[in-house]
């Protein structure tokens, strides 16, 4: 599956566009990570166990998407965006939605 954040495919036609596709987790810290992170905003710096939580978060939410557009028969999913927020206290959305095209 080809994945892009423009509209147009440089080199490419696109034949069809097959609709909208989408991939979403709501992910929660542990206290592992809590108490870590309550440590590191005491020196400052990157919370390296967030990045982590989030990065993988966001793989499954694309993962999601694009079972959805294969499931479809896309064959690239394009203009795709992300978004992030929080839902309560500790807890993060990860949202990916693109379209799902057929390429010529």
């Amino acid at each position: 599956m080809k994945l892009f954040t423009t509209e147009n495919i440089a080199g490419e036609e696109i034949k069809e566009s097959l609709g909208l596709v989408k991939g979403e987790i709501v992910q929660s810290k542990n206290i592992g990570r809590d108490f870590m992170a309550g440590m590191k905003t005491l020196v400052g710096g990157e919370i390296a166990g967030y990045t982590e939580m989030i990065r993988e978060a966001r793989q499954v939410a694309t993962k999601r998407m694009v079972d959805e557009a294969e499931k479809l028969g896309a064959d690239a999913i394009v203009d795709i965006k992300y978004g992030t927020s929080a839902v309560m206290q500790g807890c993060a959305e990860i949202v990916v939605y693109g379209t799902a095209v057929k390429l010529k």
